[in-house]
């Protein structure tokens, strides 16, 4: 395959510049070409450690590079030119940046480079594409090893030494380089959020019997498996998903929050259409999804065993009971979907989606101090509510089994 580490045009140890200094600023990008040979331009204001490489299924063509910042327009990544149909930028761990570009077809990394500063001239980062056949694509496609070493590594906080509080997992959709929707407003879902997100955590700690565990707390992209991995090292007692929906112009108007559990089965075409969306968080920041079946086989397994379950559709109706008081609801606030992130088969889970950012009703909840922190006050209340119903029904099991015959 065609795999470069390149600073100025000379190949060095993956990210082993720039350490110390700040970030490159990525300040423009375009597209130059046709649809046999593409050129993508970045300039910069000096050269970064780089490296590309390509995905499949879809044909991805993806760059990292070390502690960039990108300053693009934030309608930079609508342009598109010759082989590359889409492109999206942003941060995809602590010190690495990605662009991940969408093509329309099998290509080739003809050359990858970078131009330093000149005189008033930027750096530039250059790659040119050149359109391939199937073989040639297949034959350039990124290893599991090498595509591995682009992964973040998810943090797991290991639990002290006798807290048997009980764990809460929050889990703040998107991040990084995915950044969820936006209703075609100038907010992003993965800033409104995480900032629930934070404002539930500063909450059940105060609490005090709770403890919390964040997937992410800062704008970086988690793999959906690592968000499962997540809760399950650390044996969560609850796995809350974070999420706000919105819907295409033209889709008609909807608003409110729901509260899904999962299930194979969607309890309607536009929970399917949702899970289905979210599914597609790895595509979006450039994972090779072409082994999960067998390397998360003991991971993302079917979430089958009856008190997980149980314990799942409890929560979300005690969700739904405490989130009416803070919230205007969907009309069909409870619902199913095959969402990977709630695929944890030991672990209650639920995805809250706190409303529609096609909403300007909603939208305006969303991004008010107000609405986020009676949203987080009625989540908060929830849980709660959730673990005083949980103990009285495993009291009550325990009275009826002492109080059965035979035992």
């Amino acid at each position: 395959m065609i795999l470069f580490t390149f600073v100025a045009g000379v190949a060095c140890p993956a990210w082993a510049q720039g350490e110390g200094r700040a970030p490159a600023l990525a300040r423009e990008a375009r597209l130059a070409g046709d649809a046999k040979r593409t050129r993508l331009i970045v300039d910069l204001d000096r050269a970064p450690a780089f490296r590309a490489f390509t995905l499949a299924n879809p044909p991805r063509v993806i760059l990292d590079l070390s502690d960039v910042t990108f300053t693009l327009k934030p309608d930079a990544g609508q342009l598109r030119r010759g082989l590359v149909t889409a492109y999206r930028f942003g941060v995809f761990a602590p010190g690495k940046a990605r662009m991940v570009l969408e093509v329309s077809g099998p290509v080739a990394i003809d050359k990858a480079f970078v131009l330093d500063a000149v005189d008033d001239q930027p750096a530039r980062l250059v790659v040119d594409l050149v359109k391939a056949d199937a073989d040639a694509f297949a034959r350039s496609i990124a290893t599991e090893a090498e595509q591995r070493t682009a992964l973040p590594a998810a943090a797991v906080a290991a639990p002290p030494a006798g807290d048997t509080r009980p764990v809460i997992v929050i889990d703040p959709g998107h991040g990084g380089i995915d950044s969820g929707t936006s209703g075609y407003s100038a907010f992003v879902e993965k800033t409104i959020v995480l900032e629930t997100a934070l404002a539930l955590r500063d909450r059940l700690e105060k609490a005090g019997g709770y403890r919390v565990v964040l997937t992410r707390t800062t704008d970086t992209f988690i793999p959906l498996a690592d968000r499962v991995r997540i809760a399950r090292t650390n044996r969560a007692d609850l796995f809350i998903s974070i999420h706000a929906d919105a819907l295409a112009r033209g889709d008609g108007r909807a608003r409110g929050a729901s509260v899904y559990t999962l299930s194979e089965t969607a309890s309607d075409t536009e929970s399917a259409h949702l899970a289905d969306k979210e599914n597609k968080a790895d595509l979006i920041a450039g994972v090779d999804l072409s082994d999960e079946t067998d390397e998360v086989a003991g991971i993302l397994v079917d979430l089958a065993q009856r008190e997980t379950r149980n314990f799942s559709a409890l929560f979300a109706r005690t969700l739904v009971g405490s989130m009416k008081a803070a919230t205007r609801m969907h009309g069909t606030p409870l619902k199913s979907a095959g969402f990977r992130v709630l695929r944890a088969h030991d672990v209650p889970s639920v995805l809250v989606e706190l409303g529609y950012m096609s909403s300007p009703d909603d939208l305006k909840q969303l991004t008010s101090e107000v609405g986020r922190d009676r949203m987080a006050d009625a989540i908060a209340a929830g849980v709660t509510q959730f673990f005083a119903h949980k103990g009285a029904a495993g009291h009550q099991a325990v009275e009826d089994g002492a109080s059965s015959p035979g035992r």
